[in-house]
């Protein structure tokens, strides 16, 4: 039914995770093949490509669905409809920020410091002179094929480039001076299809999936059991993502509790529940979960 186009590159390990962790596993011959298939029936073609071209292919209507970034849809004007944010990137679940960077040493504070043929270096030359021209700043804007950092200062003046931790840039000698564009990882469908309401069904139902797999990332399920005496005491530690869940023991007078929490607290959670009482707790990761 629906045509998907997935993103190859810096993207592309941490997107095959998602799918896979969301029952949408993603199969192909080889690293090195551009073509895979999901086993549901509703995705009938995948194809994996730069994400710099995914939004025009899907604006033109060669795909019926994609992912990419916000960074590429402003960079091309491809007219998508956007369903939404995956709060996920290369590394982290934060987004990448578009900044504009000199060296560290440079005199440029901000933007406006730019003076006119300063050489602005970037792989986002249209984004960039909206930017510019936003401020008023007249430099040239030099479309860079890579390693876009390495060019300052000998080849450019400052460079317009994706930050998500700000340390390849460190590395490099840069600084920030200003931030274009925060930059989030979108699902993006086809106008036309969009409107079609089986095809639109089905889009809303992979995104379910999606963001089913990204809400379970981080957290685990506690389960444990503890006498009536002592589930107050416990109750008062637990976390949860509305209230926990208690159900009470058959033929005693104990209950059973469970209830989700940030993996990154089971550390410090499970003693201090065993110290208030709680048995037989167990820790079960999870796949999903949709609200």
């Amino acid at each position: 039914m629906l045509s998907l186009v997935l993103p190859k590159g810096s993207l592309e390990k941490s997107t095959f995770e998602l799918f896979a962790h969301a029952d949408l596993a993603v199969l192909r011959a080889s690293e090195v093949d551009y073509t895979a298939t999901i086993d549901d029936p509703r995705v009938s073609t995948v194809r994996i490509l730069r994400p710099q071209e995914i939004p025009l292919y899907v604006a033109e209507g060669l795909f019926d669905l994609g992912i990419t970034g916000r960074d590429w849809v402003e960079e091309t004007g491809a007219d998508v409809v956007s369903l939404g944010e995956l709060a996920y990137s290369k590394a982290t679940s934060s987004p990448i920020r578009v900044v504009l960077a000199v060296a560290e040493d440079s005199p440029i504070e901000k933007v406006e410091d730019l003076g006119r043929g300063s050489r602005v270096a970037t792989e986002y030359p249209r984004l960039t002179e909206r930017f510019l021209a936003g401020r008023g700043v007249e430099a040239e804007v030099r479309f860079s094929y890579g390693a876009t950092e390495a060019k300052v200062p000998d080849i450019a003046d400052a460079v317009v480039e994706i930050t998500e931790t700000g340390r390849a840039l460190r590395a490099a000698g840069l600084r920030v001076v200003d931030t274009i564009l925060v930059s989030s990882t979108e699902l993006v469908a086809n106008r036309a299809s969009a409107a079609d309401p089986e095809k639109h069904k089905a889009m809303t139902q992979l995104r379910t999936l999606l963001d089913g797999a990204l809400e379970a990332r981080g957290k685990v399920l506690v389960k444990l059991n503890v006498s009536e005496r002592d589930l107050a005491g416990v109750i008062e530690v637990l976390p949860s993502m509305k209230s926990p869940t208690v159900s009470k023991l058959f033929g005693d007078d104990a209950y059973a509790v469970e209830t989700v929490v940030p993996k990154a607290d089971v550390n410090v959670l499970i003693p201090a529940l065993k110290e208030r009482g709680a048995s037989d707790i167990i820790e079960l990761e999870l796949s999903k979960i949709v609200h």
